[in-house]
């Protein structure tokens, strides 16, 4: 069995905010698989197969900074392996309509991530990250907008970038890493952004999260 986990806040206030991107999408992948969602290890969970494939797929119901209980119990209860983990959550350092998926390395920041590497006691595990760009200069500090709606004229590229994301996560399933990083570490290039090299502007310094 593997575990795909979508990272987000629960309650109607949090719904559909850039923080909820990891939710957005393995909801966008379970639903065509007939998914029934019940609770379960202060989470909702969903058993869905895939070809040969069972997956389990999660949404910890706790705040963001405690994702991880949800996730270890899930992993200790099914006997599923580090390397049977796909964590899909937003990320400010991707513009909105990227995609990068990664096995390993730091939290970059985000307190979901931070907590799950706390409570598996390693960082060896494969993430999945959904880009939902940082704010404008002038625009909200970082925590206030990913506690943020997405603007109509992000719906686009939103919509996009979970249908990207949902090819990722069933491309892990059947193929493992390499397999859905060939398939999503690419430019999904956002509604309105010049499609000319010489014109992309240089991204700017990263912009570490801070927000529960």
């Amino acid at each position: 069995m593997k575990l795909v986990c979508g990272l987000g806040n629960p309650g109607a206030r949090y719904a559909r905010t850039r923080h909820n991107a990891g939710f957005m999408a393995v909801e966008a992948f379970a639903q065509p698989l007939d998914a029934s969602w019940t609770e379960r290890w202060n989470a909702r969970v969903a058993k869905v197969a895939l070809g040969r494939e069972d997956v389990l797929v999660l949404e910890p119901l706790t705040f963001m900074n405690l994702s991880g209980h949800a996730v270890t119990a899930a992993t200790r209860f099914f006997r599923i392996a580090k390397e049977d983990v796909l964590i899909v959550h937003d990320d400010v350092d991707l513009a909105l309509g990227r995609l990068m998926l990664k096995f390993g390395g730091g939290d970059g920041g985000h307190k979901g991530i931070r907590s799950i590497i706390e409570q598996f006691g390693t960082r060896d595990f494969a993430r999945l990250r959904v880009g939902v760009g940082r704010p404008a200069q002038q625009g909200p500090e970082v925590p206030d907008y990913v506690l943020s709606p997405f603007h109509e004229s992000e719906l686009a590229s939103l919509d996009g970038a979970l249908k990207a994301a949902v090819e990722g996560i069933r491309a892990w399933v059947a193929g493992g890493v390499p397999t859905a990083q060939n398939r999503v570490n690419r430019r999904v290039r956002p509604v309105g952004e010049p499609s000319c090299p010489g014109e992309r502007r240089d991204p700017g310094p990263k912009v570490r999260e801070e927000v529960e």
